[in-house]
């Protein structure tokens, strides 16, 4: 008899996978740990599987999941193979996600006529956040004739679907040299092409730059790089980050900023805030927080 998860699983595999096929993704989020005794983020790309899990207190001593629910997974939803992440609480603000492996399992999936290159064996994260799906459609509306910027731009998503959307110019920083690579690879996948700088975003934007049109802001909820030369808080920092990009903005011109920490709160002297209903339906609630910014015209 299958198990409750397996219920669950099949039933959601039978909704998304007709959802996403009339979306034209081929990379979607099938189980959102809609039951706490089973708490598992499940997402599909392209007939592969990454199946992450959070462990409870109790099972923090485990290395890997209950058998039994790796099994269901695959009896379900027969993936071509399944990456097992296992998300573990870390230290906040002290310890951060590093490389887990050197496999080098990628593969090219689709996402609303664009392509990306994910990893799915070697990060916790696969270098495309399913998430801000809804997001990077609207700034590929709103970009065309535009200046677009995209600061912590990690693999470049949102450059991809601005250079698509017919924007003027598209530059993307981002302080690791490895993300920027990924991002030429998945412009050039597209056959599109734009700026990339490789360096602390914090500094750089204590320089002199703009104006742009339209810019992403989507920080780390921290960072202790001994590149950035400082530590990052988004929680503490928020503020003037936002105001500081702000300041960048030509007349009329946007930022949306987000972020995926859960207890962040925008400071209230923070203004012109718009929040935004950015999280997509195979997405459950408060995975990230987005707000839209407009200067005046």
């Amino acid at each position: 008899m299958p198990t409750a998860f397996e219920n669950r699983l099949a039933k959601n595999w039978r909704h998304f996978s007709k959802w996403a096929q009339r979306r034209e993704l081929d990379a979607f989020r099938v189980y959102d740990r809609d039951m706490p005794e089973y708490p598992w983020a499940i997402d599909w790309y392209a007939g592969d599987v990454v199946a992450s899990w959070f462990p409870s207190r109790r099972d923090r001593e485990r290395e890997e999941p209950p058998a039994d629910q790796r099994q269901a997974i695959h009896d379900v939803l027969k993936p071509g193979d399944v990456h097992l992440k296992v998300r573990a609480p870390k230290a906040w603000g002290h310890e951060q996600y590093q490389r887990e492996a050197r496999r080098e399992v990628t593969k090219v999936v689709r996402e609303n006529g664009l392509k990306f290159e994910v990893n799915l064996s070697d990060y916790l994260d696969t270098g495309l956040f399913l998430d801000h799906r809804d997001t990077r459609a609207r700034v590929r509306g709103e970009v065309k004739g535009k200046r677009f910027l995209n600061l912590f731009a990690y693999t470049g998503a949102f450059t991809v679907y601005a250079a698509a959307g017919g924007a003027a110019s598209t530059l993307s920083v981002d302080l690791s040299p490895h993300y920027s690579d990924w991002t030429a690879r998945n412009l050039k996948l597209n056959g599109l092409a734009g700026e990339l700088i490789t360096t602390d975003v914090l500094g750089w934007l204590e320089t002199d730059r703009g104006p742009f049109d339209v810019v992403v802001l989507d920080p780390p909820s921290f960072s202790t790089s001994k590149k950035m030369g400082r530590r990052f808080e988004v929680q503490r920092d928020h503020r003037w980050l936002i105001e500081r990009v702000g300041s960048m903005l030509a007349p009329g011109g946007t930022l949306y900023f987000s972020t995926n920490f859960r207890d962040f709160e925008l400071d209230r002297r923070v203004e012109g805030a718009v929040p935004l209903k950015s999280v997509p339906d195979d997405f459950r609630p408060g995975i990230h927080f987005a707000w839209r910014f407009q200067a005046p015209g």
